[in-house]
């Protein structure tokens, strides 16, 4: 068994979140410059240009890309072979979270109750998803979640009779429901099947996977670019403004679910999509 300190888990997960929150990743970097070759509106190629240059100065200067440093969502690959030693598993990863926005000076956004509304003051605590796979490393990626696209997600229990058709319309109006308020151009995330928590699991996962390559199954990866042509022809455009590149991207990740159900969920992303990932 190998072993790995809760410091080390800390240390991680403070820098990834700081380094999520400041850098660009290279495959939105890469998807923002194909929609602005692309782009046919000159507004939206204004935005365009705009949204690079704040990811370039947010780089160079090492300041966030975005005001809302979002809700700390944490996917944890949790090595069977591995034993944590020297404190509390979850507690270290929170407080990685509240070690990185304190260093950081990113913008505490967590109340500790959803309805009596008192700011935590330390960004915690992170939601952490924990899968057990084999080997004996630790992968952990950190996903600081901004509500302007979160709050425009959606999660319908369709029925089976509505099939292939229900789900495109229920994502494309999910989308175009969204208008501006999730500041496109975005990526799609959408979970398909399971059950209801599993859906909304599976979307969020979904946002992960690169910008700009295809779904290893040619059904779903024809039914994602059937899907990208139909929201970018709803002509929301860069930032709401109008224009040809409404979404950078749309990820399906399907999972076998009930005979009597048929689950989906749309996970939303801006232009952003912050994520970074670090392996122990």
């Amino acid at each position: 068994m190998r072993e790995i300190d809760v410091e080390r888990i800390t240390e991680a997960v403070a820098k990834l979140c700081w380094e999520s929150n400041v850098n660009l990743g290279a495959d939105i970097g890469l998807g923002l410059e194909k929609a602005l070759r692309s782009e046919e509106s000159p507004v939206g190629r204004e935005c365009l240009r705009g949204i690079i240059e704040n990811a370039n100065i947010a780089r160079a200067e090492g300041l966030p890309i975005c005001q809302d440093t979002g809700m700390v969502v944490v996917f944890i690959e949790y090595g069977q072979e591995i034993i944590i030693r020297g404190g509390d598993f979850q507690e270290a990863i929170n407080e990685g979270v509240r070690r990185g926005y304190r260093e950081g000076y990113l913008r505490n956004s967590v109340v500790v109750d959803p309805l009596r509304r008192v700011n935590s003051g330390d960004n915690c605590p992170a939601v952490i998803h924990t899968q057990i796979v084999p080997g004996d490393r630790l992968r952990i990626t950190v996903v600081p979640k901004g509500f302007g696209s979160e709050n425009q997600s959606r999660l319908a229990m369709l029925t089976p009779a509505q099939g292939r058709e229900g789900v495109k319309k229920f994502i494309i109006d999910t989308v175009n429901l969204a208008g501006a308020c999730p500041c496109p151009p975005l990526v799609v995330g959408v979970g398909l099947g399971g059950t209801m928590e599993m859906a909304a699991l599976l979307a969020k996962k979904a946002l992960l996977r690169e910008v700009g390559t295809n779904n290893p199954d040619p059904f779903w990866d024809e039914f994602e670019a059937e899907l990208l042509r139909e929201i970018n022809d709803l002509g929301i455009g860069p930032q709401g403004l109008g224009g040809s590149n409404t979404a950078l991207a749309i990820h399906i990740i399907p999972y076998p679910t009930h005979i009597a159900g048929l689950p989906v969920a749309v996970n939303i992303s801006c232009h952003v999509t912050r994520h970074q990932s670090a392996e122990l």
